[in-house]
């Protein structure tokens, strides 16, 4: 039975996701454009398991969360706690398999609202019935967001929902032991993709100053070689895991003799140029090697110009993702593995 897919996206990026959609999945598809960073993927009989695996294979880049609609209610005629109920449990019904005793539930409205009277209505609804509910970290969850004039209710599977946060909108805590915004980026990343770095690894930052990758890096135990003629953030300077090599990335690899088990690169260049360093770095990478790159989206048409970068990529490497995360701006992460 055809479905509606919600699916967000970053506010500038929707004519390269619905461009995406329509190459990689079958059949005529009717899209609506409900916010600045969602719309609908209307009555598609396309499943949420295949949508997601395009998405999760890189096929589909600039879509960032995915849920299945089940229900919409006008704001000023919202169900009551037992209709709402119903619903939920209705559809939760068809996750037996799952054994749902507990769910996630998650609202936002457009902007950085988190719609919090929103979640209230959804989880006493489900308390009223015997399920309980958290934030984050169930296999089911349960979306509520404000659309226009409408609250859209969605429920998917967390496996097919591309991110544990509502919208994909993941809210990482700044406290001042940051070094810089980037290194949101790289915490996405790992935690989105659900990266292992490898126990007392040796990894290579390119670009590195003022040293937010790298200190992230330290934190997940690598042993790291900065590479940035910039300086790094007087804070890492006193750190013997970190060695910090003033120079650009072709004079440092014309050089090295260290072979690498990660390689990550936030270096401002285009995406073929800043992918063939990575065929550089892929040199003194073990095989097998995690490779994380941002390919910046600039020019008229950055979705082509980052599929011509991960062409590129793959003379090296084998790409098991692409996507534009919460906190990528104009720009796609891309995780890879040195053959």
């Amino acid at each position: 039975m055809p479905r509606s897919i919600l699916f967000s996206f970053a506010s500038d990026s929707y004519r390269y996701a619905v461009r995406e959609i329509r190459e990689a999945l079958p059949g005529e598809h009717r899209f609506e454009r409900l916010g600045s960073d969602l719309a609908r993927l209307a009555d598609s009989a396309v499943p949420v398991g295949q949508f997601a695996a395009a998405c999760d294979e890189g096929r589909i880049m600039f879509v960032r969360h995915l849920t299945e609609e089940i229900a919409g209610y006008p704001l000023d005629d919202l169900p009551t706690e037992s209709e709402l109920a119903t619903t939920l449990l209705e559809e939760l019904a068809d996750h037996a398999d799952l054994a749902v005793r507990a769910v996630a539930v998650q609202t936002w409205v457009e902007g950085n609202g988190t719609g919090g009277s929103f979640h209230r209505l959804i989880t006493d609804a489900l308390t009223s019935r015997g399920v309980t509910s958290t934030r984050a970290g169930q296999d089911v969850v349960v979306s509520g967001v404000v659309a226009g004039k409408q609250l859209l209710i969605g429920l998917n599977r967390l496996a097919d929902s591309l991110s544990d946060w509502p919208g994909g909108r993941m809210r990482l805590a700044r406290g001042e032991e940051r070094v810089s915004r980037s290194e949101f980026k790289l915490e996405e990343a790992i935690a989105t993709f659900g990266l292992e770095l490898p126990a007392g690894g040796k990894a290579v930052d390119l670009g590195a100053s003022p040293g937010g990758w790298t200190r992230i890096l330290r934190q997940h135990g690598q042993e790291v070689w900065s590479i940035d003629p910039g300086s790094l953030d007087p804070r890492l300077r006193g750190d013997r895991g970190i060695h910090h090599e003033a120079t650009t990335a072709g004079r440092f690899f014309a050089a090295n003799r260290v072979r690498f088990d990660v390689v990550v690169n936030d270096m401002r260049m285009d995406q073929v140029t800043s992918a063939r360093m990575m065929l550089d770095a892929a040199e003194h990478l073990r095989p097998g090697g995690l490779a994380i790159v941002t390919l910046k989206g600039g020019g008229k048409n950055p979705l082509d110009g980052t599929r011509r970068g991960l062409d590129v990529l793959r003379e090296r490497y084998d790409v098991l993702h692409a996507r534009q995360l919460h906190h990528n701006r104009n720009e796609i992460t891309a995780i890879a593995y040195r053959r």
